[in-house]
């Protein structure tokens, strides 16, 4: 598999014209954009995906149905949908994707990893049902669908549970609050 190649942005998120290698942007530390998909299903349900065990990042923890980092030249919307294709194996449209922010991710990790991002997030209503997803098992180890409450319940619970990545509960919530404004 060939190695990313990601635009370089400033502090700002403003584009520097520079590219960098995936590692070489996480060693470095280079601020760079990824784009994150909620899929949200009619009867109220998030689709979760739960991150591959061979992940350098928080390997099995469930987390946003679909994430990726942007490519070199690539649009942010261009990501979404082709990122949705590689993990969970569907098509999605650009006008399906509802923009809800951009969200600054700093973290520095045990592994050396220096995560500099903008989550470019965006919710969209599942347009397949959940036995047809054929994921990625390099990246998704599995996918479920949980209702609201028990979204909270596992969200009030993460520090204890190992299920979300702890850190980011003020960005679940947000998305939470956010899917629930669509249903």
């Amino acid at each position: 598999m060939r190695e990313e190649l990601i635009d370089i942005v400033t502090r700002e998120g403003k584009p520097t014209g520079k590219i960098a290698l995936k590692s070489i942007i996480h060693t470095k530390g280079y601020y760079h954009n990824t784009a994150h998909i909620w899929f949200y299903s009619s009867d109220g349900k998030i689709l979760l995906a739960q991150r591959a065990a061979s992940k350098t990042i928080c390997p099995l923890l469930w987390d946003v149905s679909v994430a990726g980092h942007v490519d070199a030249g690539e649009s942010i919307e261009a990501a979404a949908i082709r990122e949705t294709k590689e993990e969970l194996g569907f098509d999605i449209i650009a006008k399906s994707l509802k923009k809800i922010g951009v969200f600054e991710c700093i973290q520095t990790y045990d592994n050396g990893i220096i995560d500099n991002e903008f989550h470019y997030t965006f919710v969209a209503k599942l347009p397949v049902e959940l036995h047809t997803i054929k994921f990625d098992t390099h990246e998704v180890a599995a996918v479920k669908l949980v209702s609201i409450p028990e979204f909270e319940a596992l969200l009030d619970n993460s520090n204890k549970n190992n299920h979300f990545v702890a850190s980011n509960s003020n960005y679940y919530k947000f998305v939470l609050q956010h899917i629930q404004n669509q249903l």
